[in-house]
């Protein structure tokens, strides 16, 4: 099975880390047996798969029902519990507490932090409870409100300053990787050159240690939006549409159940 470690090994080897989403166990087990390093159960559960129209209206307790059903579909990724809003920006004691539910509630590996120099000392906590951490800087969906949208980070000088610090800060908090989501590539690469830890990359370029989608966008399952950083390596949602279509028509028209459907 795959462990933090095995993360640290690989930047070190030069091998690229894969990530995938899973929000339930049949996904998981598909992503699981192709091959991936890590299951993210990300807090975009949310749109995805709960309809909400944005990651900050997901609970603990929905992210710990879908985390379960994650990894009894997963024998081999390190599966990794996103802590959703609220979850850690309370406290230390609350970010522990609620990090600790996660792995022993919901049986993940490690949890993600959103946030860089100001969650350093929470980070460090969850780190010393005995918790592996993986911190995202750059763009942070949980602050999009006091960021005025999805926009790049980094472009101006000063926010680029701020990214690179808030990486080294987790970094020096005890975190075994850091995301970054939607940064220039020369920052990503600066960042990545800079840190002894992985970067996993979401729109964030070529230089990273690694790269993180979201599966529904991967495969064309999700299709409210796209942003300019989703490859689509498949369209399912087209192929299922036309599926239920055909069904539609087979049952109206009797066609099915047929002779070789029917006891």
């Amino acid at each position: 099975m795959v462990t933090v470690t095995d993360f640290l090994r690989k930047k070190e080897k030069g091998e690229k880390i894969v990530i995938l989403t899973a929000y339930d166990y049949l996904t998981a087990k598909i992503v699981d047996s192709a091959g991936v390093d890590g299951i993210l159960v990300g807090d975009s559960l949310a749109m995805v798969v709960l309809g909400y129209p944005s990651t900050l209206q997901v609970t603990m307790d929905e992210m710990i029902h879908h985390t379960k059903a994650v990894v009894r579909g997963t024998q081999n990724a390190l599966v990794i519990f996103d802590m959703p809003f609220l979850s850690y920006q309370t406290g230390k004691r609350d970010a522990v507490l609620n990090a600790g539910r996660a792995l022993k509630e919901a049986g993940a590996n490690a949890v993600k932090v959103e946030g860089g120099v100001e969650q350093a000392e929470t980070i460090r906590a969850i780190v010393e409870a005995g918790i592996p951490v993986m911190g995202h800087v750059g763009l942070q969906p949980q602050s999009v409100n006091l960021y005025g949208g999805y926009r790049l980070r980094g472009k101006e000088e000063e926010e680029r300053r701020r990214i690179l610090e808030d990486a080294k800060a987790v970094e020096e908090a005890g975190a075994f990787a850091v995301v970054l989501e939607k940064v220039p590539s020369d920052l990503a690469k600066e960042i990545t050159e800079t840190l002894k830890i992985p970067t996993i990359g979401i729109g964030a370029g070529p230089y990273c240690d690694g790269q993180v989608l979201v599966f529904h966008d991967m495969v064309g399952l999700f299709k409210e939006f796209k942003p300019k950083f989703v490859k689509r390596y498949a369209e399912l949602g087209e192929k299922a549409e036309r599926a239920v279509k055909e069904f539609i028509e087979e049952v109206k028209s009797g066609k099915f159940p047929g002779p070789e459907h029917s006891y």
